[in-house]
């Protein structure tokens, strides 16, 4: 098992704080990859990112969103500062929409933060201190955060390097209209064919400009936007495992279950006894799923 060495003050599947506090595997060397959000915010430092093979020199202020399975890892990185932050799904329940504006940002793969106006270096600080003052209402607070941070990351986004403003446009906007469609009641019951009929274009200009726009099929987006919306309903209703299968477009509670357990390494039923229990998942500290092999055990001795 891959484990990140982050300090763990309470059992929240969130962490923010410096490389040095992270720990090395914040700026580890080798290609790897893991199953929780990472936003990068690098100050300062000399270096190189790789993220999915598109090769980035570092030329700070730059803020990266990793999103979960990505591959990537740092090359002759040296004197790194700034902030990490991670996250699950999990965190993102209280504003399920933030999921596909995380896919749109990882598509650019290094925000260049040029204009101090936009208080994105300030909200990471505020977030980087609720997080360790832990005062009373710092879940709430820092989930408010994190919605603030992806608006205004959304805002500072540039064209893709080696496509013209106006293909970058179109992909983005099918990208973004196929996202608030899935995200619309009713939403995860959609299939491609459908989204793409919605949206007046064919399945397969659908599939390439979504991918291309965040790195994503359409079909992968359905699959997350439904175990998004299955685990906020198991979370935060009494439905039955057959209600909440029903509210997120399985007509087969039992398909519904194995789905979910695919998705997720737990039944419904376990995902919702732990947040009775009073924990968040995936909150002990260990951030890599076991079901996702790390392409770096041979480097490292380790499955993560």
């Amino acid at each position: 098992m891959h484990r990140l060495e982050v300090p763990l003050p309470h059992l929240l599947p969130f962490a923010i704080g410096s490389f040095d506090s992270i720990g090395p595997l914040s700026r580890a060397n080798f290609p790897h990859r893991h199953a929780f959000y990472e936003i990068v915010h690098v100050t300062g430092g000399r270096g190189a990112h790789v993220l999915d093979l598109s090769h980035r020199t570092l030329d700070p202020p730059h803020l990266c969103v990793i999103t979960p399975g990505q591959v990537h890892h740092w090359e002759d990185a040296d004197g790194l500062t700034g902030q990490v932050m991670l996250f699950n799904e999990d965190f993102l329940l209280s504003h399920p929409g933030d999921a596909a504006a995380l896919d749109l940002l990882a598509g650019r793969p290094w925000l260049r933060l040029r204009d101090p106006r936009d208080g994105i270096a300030e909200l990471l600080a505020e977030m980087e201190h609720e997080y360790r003052t832990l005062r009373e209402g710092y879940a709430g607070v820092l989930r408010a955060y994190l919605h603030i941070l992806i608006v205004r990351a959304l805002r500072s986004c540039e064209p893709a390097p080696g496509r013209g403003p106006a293909a970058a446009g179109r992909a983005a906007e099918l990208a973004a209209a196929f996202t608030r469609l899935i995200a619309a009641p009713g939403g995860t019951e959609s299939s491609v064919a459908s989204c793409a009929k919605e949206l007046g274009v064919s399945a397969g200009h659908l599939h390439a400009l979504v991918k291309e726009a965040t790195g994503q099929t359409p079909g992968r987006l359905i699959r997350r936007r439904q175990t998004l919306e299955a685990k906020r309903l198991l979370a935060r209703t009494d439905l039955t495992i057959r209600q909440v299968a029903r509210d997120t477009g399985f007509a087969d509670p039992a398909y519904f279950c194995r789905f979910f357990r695919r998705e997720t390494g737990l039944t419904p039923g376990d995902y919702r006894a732990g947040i009775g229990a009073g924990a968040e998942p995936d909150g002990g500290g260990i951030h890599h799923d076991p079901r996702i092999p790390s392409i770096a055990a041979a480097a490292t001795g380790t499955v993560g």
